[in-house]
């Protein structure tokens, strides 16, 4: 199975996207939504027990409300699970029963996806999925039965107005880019030459399996991830920086 992201402004645009997606033979519950424009009414109506669970939500953060049947907004019945996400506070989960978030609910799956039937999220997209969220931004996510209908649901989502995730990761950068090269040239560095290695560093410091852990803990894996790239001195450098971003 294929999983398809896709950024949207609001929650309202989700919903209707997401809407937009069983024409194309996608079930209900392999399409999901998270936003953090979440009401009083929706948050009191989850359970209050928080747990912290594997997969995604162990990455973006606390479990703090399971699953509860309830009636959404648009045409999609959904579950709703609510998750802590640093920086954001309650994010609401819409569509989660039986679907690729059902980690959000205190489920199994997640980042890495236990299903050995479905290809998951991956690990060092999670950052992304959550400064999105921190903008106000909703995410949703379908999964497809293959390559082809994964196709028509990135058809659907961009013709719906979705932001794809390189260009989220993109707006993402370009929001820290200055202040990184001000820092890094600041200390000698050459940041235009030393860009994409020190960038790479940054972003492997949020991979899931790499947050809040040292270089030298995370060292052999990294080398794996990027052979050759991970002994650099820049990209050593933009894992301190990125390190240092995952914690605030």
């Amino acid at each position: 199975m294929k999983p398809v992201v896709g950024v949207f402004k609001s929650r309202s645009d989700a919903q209707r996207a997401a809407a937009k997606l069983e024409p194309l033979g996608i079930p209900k519950d392999r399409i999901n939504i998270l936003t953090p424009d979440v009401t009083a009414a929706e948050l009191a109506q989850l359970p209050t027990q928080a747990a912290e669970q594997p997969g995604m939500g162990k990455a973006m953060g606390a479990t703090v409300g399971g699953a509860i049947g309830v009636a959404a907004a648009g045409s999609l019945p959904a579950i709703l699970g609510s998750i802590l996400v640093p920086g954001v506070g309650p994010v609401l989960a819409i569509g989660i029963a039986g679907g690729v978030l059902g980690a959000l609910a205190g489920g199994a799956a997640g980042g890495a996806m236990e299903s050995s039937t479905t290809e998951g999220l991956p690990e060092d997209e999670l950052f992304v999925y959550e400064d999105a969220l921190r903008q106000g931004h909703s995410v949703v996510v379908a999964i497809g039965d293959n390559e082809t209908q994964a196709e028509a649901v990135r058809g659907a989502l961009e013709d719906a107005g979705a932001e794809s995730i390189d260009r989220a990761r993109e707006v993402w950068w370009v929001g820290l880019r200055d202040a990184e090269k001000e820092s890094y040239q600041a200390q000698g560095g050459n940041f235009e030459e030393d860009e994409r290695y020190f960038r790479c560093g940054f972003e492997a410091a949020q991979h899931s399996a790499n947050r809040g852990k040292s270089y030298e803990v995370c060292r052999a894996r990294l080398g794996d991830l990027y052979p050759g790239t991970h002994e650099r001195e820049p990209f050593r450098r933009g894992y301190k920086r990125g390190r240092a971003y995952s914690k605030h």
